[in-house]
C-alpha cells in the first residue's frame, strides 16, 4: 500500500491499489515524470503482495505542499499557467491498451440521471445556491458535441485534496491512481474546482491546444459534478458521517458560484 503522510492527509492511492493492482500496473508504466513548471511522485518500488502484507504496495518519492483543500491556491495568474502547462504536457495521445475512466471521461449525457438526483438532493438540503442555473450549465454541457480527437492521458482525479499548494499557487499533484485516456475537459474541469476567481479565462488562454467552444462547455458540466461530490463528501464530514471530510465541501462551493458567475456574464 502506498500513503502520503504528513500533518493533513494520507493520499487515496494504497486504495486505488487494493482496488486495481493490474490497472494500477499500467498505470505506473505511463507515469507521467516531473515536468520543469510541477513536480509529481515518482513511482520508485512497487511491492508484490506477501505473506507479511497480503496487498500490493508502492513507494514514490515525496512531492511538498499543502493539499489545497487546507490552502486554497489564491495567485490567480500563475496557478492558472502552472496548472495550464502541467495539463498540456499531461494531455497527450494514449496508447490503445491504456485503461479507460470506468464512470469518468466519457459523454455526460451517461451521468443525466445521476446529476438529476444529485441536484434534488442538494436542493433539498440547501447545499447549493440557484439550482435552476446549475440546471442550465448542465445542459448545455450534456448537449455540446462530444469529444472527436484521440483519447488524451487524463489525471482524473483532480480535486483539492490532490492538489497542493505553496505561497499561493500550485506546487504539486499526487494521486495518479485514476490515470486513464479519455476526453480532456473531465481534466478540464479543474479550471473551476482548484483555481481562485477571474483565473478560469487565463487557464483556457495558456492550455495547449486552445480548447475549442464545445470542451469548455463539457468541462463545466464535469464541474458541477465534480463540485457535487464535494459539496456531499463536506456535507457528510461536517455531521461526522463515515468516508466525511469537511474540508471538501468549501472548494465545491466556491467552484459552484464560479460556473454561476460565468454563466450570468
Amino acid at each position: 500500500m502506498a500513503t502520503r503522510r504528513g500533518p493533513r492527509r494520507p493520499t487515496a492511492l494504497g486504495n486505488r491499489i487494493r482496488r486495481r493492482p493490474t490497472t494500477q500496473r499500467t498505470h505506473l508504466a505511463a507515469h507521467p515524470r516531473p515536468t520543469p513548471t510541477l513536480p509529481v511522485p515518482v513511482p520508485q518500488r512497487l511491492g508484490e503482495p506477501s505473506q507479511r502484507f497480503p496487498r500490493p504496495w508502492l513507494v514514490t518519492t515525496w512531492v511538498p505542499g499543502t493539499p489545497a483543500d487546507h490552502a486554497p491556491a489564491t495567485h490567480a495568474t500563475e496557478a492558472a499557467t502552472t496548472l495550464a502547462a502541467f495539463l498540456t504536457a499531461l494531455h497527450q495521445p494514449a496508447p490503445e491498451n491504456a485503461p479507460t475512466g470506468r464512470d469518468r471521461g466519457g459523454p455526460l449525457t451517461n451521468h443525466t440521471e445521476a446529476f438529476a438526483k444529485q441536484l434534488a438532493s442538494a436542493t433539498e438540503l440547501a447545499l447549493i445556491p440557484d439550482p435552476d442555473v446549475i440546471q442550465a450549465v448542465w445542459e448545455d454541457a450534456a448537449t455540446a458535441p462530444g469529444w472527436a480527437g484521440p483519447p488524451l492521458w487524463l489525471h482524473g482525479d483532480l480535486h483539492p485534496a490532490n492538489v497542493l499548494t505553496a505561497h499561493g499557487t500550485i506546487c504539486g499533484v499526487i494521486d495518479f491512481g485514476d490515470l486513464f485516456a479519455g476526453d480532456p475537459a473531465f481534466d478540464l474541469a479543474a479550471a473551476w474546482i482548484l483555481l481562485p476567481d477571474n483565473a478560469t479565462d487565463h487557464f483556457h488562454t495558456a492550455y495547449r491546444p486552445t480548447p475549442d467552444a464545445a470542451t469548455l462547455h463539457r468541462a463545466r458540466g464535469w464541474a458541477v459534478l465534480r463540485a457535487f461530490a464535494g459539496i456531499f463528501i463536506g456535507h457528510a464530514g461536517l455531521h461526522n458521517r463515515p468516508g466525511g471530510k469537511p474540508t471538501w465541501g468549501p472548494p465545491a462551493q466556491a467552484a459552484l458560484q464560479r460556473l454561476i458567475a460565468t454563466t450570468h456574464r
